[in-house]
């Protein structure tokens, strides 16, 4: 089974790679090996005296996603596969397609199940709709099979910072899994639990936000926006049933002198947190205090708050530079200093590129937050006039607006509307416990 396996995984990962020679998928691959080398780099300090200690776990839990055609047929249910099939086909989707990457899906979760058990640990296999608390607590790890966003689904309920979390890419050959062990693994994920087992490997404790608001809306549950999105299936198609935490109550009277308190969302940000209007075509209007100095108003497109994990996801497109871009730079700069910068030389230009996107992107393990105001159109006095991103290790943001969100992860939405407050920060009993290799 796992031969079988591995000459699939290996042979659709040709065929993809061959149908995608493109310079964006080149990028993409030079992101991973740059995050990759900054794994191997961020544990230096504070968990490289840990390495050589063995870790063998007895109970693990594997997470997996659901696949574009389980969720079809969840979608179709009490139809055939033959109807199922034809349903596809008549929205121009690619039946047959969708069941190689189920079948690839299946056979990797089976594939991690089988060396589970190869090493007698005791495993169980839950999907999004059965993991919970009481799931997690009996685990001593949990592995998940899928991308990354089955990873951050299971990062979200994890509140231990003893309790490991393992991603496997399940098909490399579709996706990056930039939150996923290395690729290798996902075809032999025997050779990841050896390492585990002899001590050869390094902890990595990704930081995570802390998220905390303050006003009117602070106790509603939080709008799940996977549910939003299976409106367009062929994009997110993950989530099928309404979030748990979705269930609302009506907010009590409160007397005209209540001050509110603070409240703890029940999530961690482990990629991001975007603050801002939940229709993006209007100016979203909000007070941002950084480092505890003066609040100072902005009128922009909103603004995102990232980790070092975060820091090769949204952030980094959002600032992200084109060679087109700097060679234009380099027209400006000849004619207002009389330089002779070569603006048609492409290897220098993509070499600066290259060089400013690789500084968007930070250790993992970096207690400080990156926060960038989207296409500011107005940023108060204060210093800030130009500083439209930067690093903090504390944020505030105050709404001046009406129909507003705090997004977690790009997956759950809470209100946050004119008077509310929110504040981010980091502790150190927020972090998630991973592994490098």
């Amino acid at each position: 089974m796992n031969q079988s396996f591995n000459q699939q995984a290996t042979t659709s990962g040709l065929q993809h790679q061959t149908a995608q020679q493109d310079p964006y998928r080149d990028f993409i691959n030079v992101r991973s090996i740059y995050r990759n080398n900054l794994l191997n780099q961020s544990d230096q300090g504070n968990s490289s005296k840990m390495a050589g200690i063995p870790f063998k776990p007895k109970r693990a839990l594997i997470l997996t996603k659901f696949s574009r055609l389980e969720y079809e047929r969840r979608r179709l249910v009490g139809c055939t596969e033959e109807e199922v099939k034809d349903n596809l086909m008549r929205r121009g989707s690619d039946y047959e397609s969708l069941l190689n990457h189920h079948n690839i899906h299946s056979k990797s979760k089976e594939h991690v199940a089988k060396t589970l058990e190869d090493f007698g640990i005791e495993h169980r296999i839950v999907n999004r709709f059965e993991y919970n608390e009481e799931q997690i607590d009996w685990a001593d790890v949990i592995i998940t099979t899928g991308g990354d966003g089955t990873f951050l689904m299971a990062a979200s309920k994890i509140f231990s910072k003893d309790k490991l979390v393992i991603g496997i890419n399940s098909d490399p050959s579709r996706s990056v899994g930039y939150l996923c062990l290395q690729p290798s693994y996902s075809v032999n994920f025997k050779s990841a639990l050896e390492k585990l087992s002899t001590g050869d490997f390094r902890w990595i404790y990704r930081q995570r936000i802390r998220v905390s608001i303050k006003g009117e809306n602070a106790t509603d549950a939080p709008a799940e926006l996977h549910d939003q999105q299976l409106l367009h299936p062929e994009f997110r198609y993950l989530d099928l049933e309404t979030h748990p935490l979705n269930r609302r109550s009506n907010s009590p009277h409160r007397p005209d002198n209540f001050e509110y308190e603070y409240k703890v969302l029940p999530v961690r940000a482990l990629n991001d947190v975007f603050v801002g209007e939940c229709l993006s075509s209007r100016v979203s209007y909000f007070e941002l205090q950084i480092e505890n100095k003066s609040f100072v108003k902005v009128k922009s497109s909103g603004v995102t708050i990232s980790t070092g994990t975060g820091s090769t996801s949204w952030s980094f497109n959002i600032n992200k530079i084109s060679p087109q871009s700097i060679s234009t730079l380099f027209k400006i700069i000849n004619e207002e200093t009389n330089a002779n910068l070569d603006a048609s030389d492409e290897q220098l230009t993509k070499s600066i590129t290259k060089k400013f996107n690789d500084s968007l992107i930070f250790d993992v393990c970096k207690n400080s937050m990156a926060y960038t105001v989207r296409d500011p159109v107005y940023m108060g006095s204060n210093g800030f006039d130009s500083d439209n991103r930067g690093f903090a290790e504390n944020i505030v943001v105050k709404s001046r607006m009406f129909d507003a969100c705090v997004v977690i992860d790009g997956g759950l939405s809470y209100k946050f509307n004119d008077g509310a407050y929110a504040k981010f920060e980091l502790l150190e009993e927020d972090q998630l416990k991973t592994v490098a290799f």
